[in-house]
């Protein structure tokens, strides 16, 4: 293990935000975990981890020691006839990881192809896409905690996953005795994702209730698509609506999908009849936050070198040379807008550091 001073970030952001981390270690296996544990001044100092960069807006340097999770491995752990699971290191990239998967005859992944990322940050954000989450195809994963060295495994349940949301989002003091992991409490800042085991339903079953995969069915006439080809629709979806993080910096989708009861549904209906909406199994009814934004006016316009992408108001990106600062100040600006004309309050889905 390696401690790394004053190193840039530009390229480990998707916004490509100009940054650097004071300190910043590469974990690439697990005893790098424990060599960076056994140092003392490393031990103690404040941490932030780093995935793939895809869910975060800098606001400036990082004074934290940042821990680049690079562990990498794929492998099946098992068969039954009722699912496989396969397991990754969380260095991994995600959508390398539901490429892999296809290719070797496991399906289930395929709905969140190209969702940027690495497979260690999909629990943490319970990422999701076109009808699947991570958690309908999360089995487990392994972690260390940050404070006591201890390796221990989570299942979902111990994950708490919601909405864009997990344990690893929230903090909480230690209340189990010396050493003890807060189980269903907050774990983050304390603990570092090494891997992550997924289970793949048999059989196969496809997820097709978004509109746009209904189009492509349509347009191409394939009543019954298999796995490859909802892949194949997904990764052009995808690329036609939001722009590539390699060419425009961006986060992807900024702000999550807002949910509010029927009669709230009924009363923003009655203004606003062309509002995008979906029905969800517990009687709430999710409204899509892009469809919101751009009633508001805000596809296109900036703020500074910040703006919101023209072909999808729920993505804002680096028009080149944009400031943490920038990007913030554009999103506090489309809350307000959206809060006073629905009175919804939109809420981020990346990480302000």
């Amino acid at each position: 293990m390696f401690v790394e001073q004053n190193v840039p970030l530009q390229d480990s952001n998707a916004f490509g935000i100009v940054a650097k981390a004071y300190q910043l270690v590469r974990l690439r296996t697990e005893a790098d975990v424990a060599a960076l544990l056994a140092e003392p001044g490393l031990a103690a100092a404040p941490k932030f981890v780093l995935g793939g960069g895809s869910n975060i807006v800098l606001t400036g340097d990082v004074k934290p020691l940042v821990i680049k999770v690079e562990i990498e491995g794929r492998r099946k752990v098992s068969e039954d006839g009722r699912a496989v699971v396969v397991e990754f290191g969380a260095g991994e990239r995600w959508h390398d990881a539901v490429a892999w998967s296809l290719a070797q005859g496991w399906p289930g992944l395929e709905n969140l192809a190209l969702i940027p990322g690495t497979v260690g940050a999909a629990p943490v954000q319970n990422i999701g896409a076109y009808g699947v989450e991570l958690q309908d195809r999360f089995e487990s994963l392994d972690a260390i905690d940050l404070t006591t060295g201890q390796a221990f495994t989570l299942d979902a349940a111990q994950c708490a996953f919601g909405y864009r949301d997990s344990v690893f989002k929230h903090t909480a003091p230690q209340t189990e005795g010396e050493g003890a992991l807060p189980r269903g409490m907050g774990l983050a800042g304390r603990a570092v994702i090494t891997r992550v085991r997924l289970r793949l339903p048999k059989p196969w079953r496809p997820v097709l209730g978004y509109l746009d995969l209904e189009r492509r069915m349509a347009e191409s006439g394939v009543a019954h698509p298999t796995a490859q080809q909802i892949f194949d629709w997904i990764c052009e979806i995808r690329s036609a609506k939001l722009p590539d993080p390699r060419r425009i910096g961006n986060a992807g989708s900024f702000f999550k999908n807002p949910t509010v009861t029927p009669e709230q549904c009924a009363d923003i209906i009655a203004r606003e009849p062309g509002i995008v909406h979906y029905p969800m199994p517990d009687g709430s009814v999710k409204l899509a936050a892009g469809w919101l934004i751009d009633a508001c006016g805000w596809k296109g316009k900036s703020v500074g070198n910040a703006g919101v992408y023209e072909k999808q108001a729920l993505v804002l990106v680096n028009r080149g040379g944009a400031t943490g600062g920038e990007v913030v100040t554009l999103a506090r600006a489309i809350q307000t807008s959206v809060y006073e004309r629905f009175g919804i309050r939109l809420e981020p889905e990346p990480v302000v550091v």
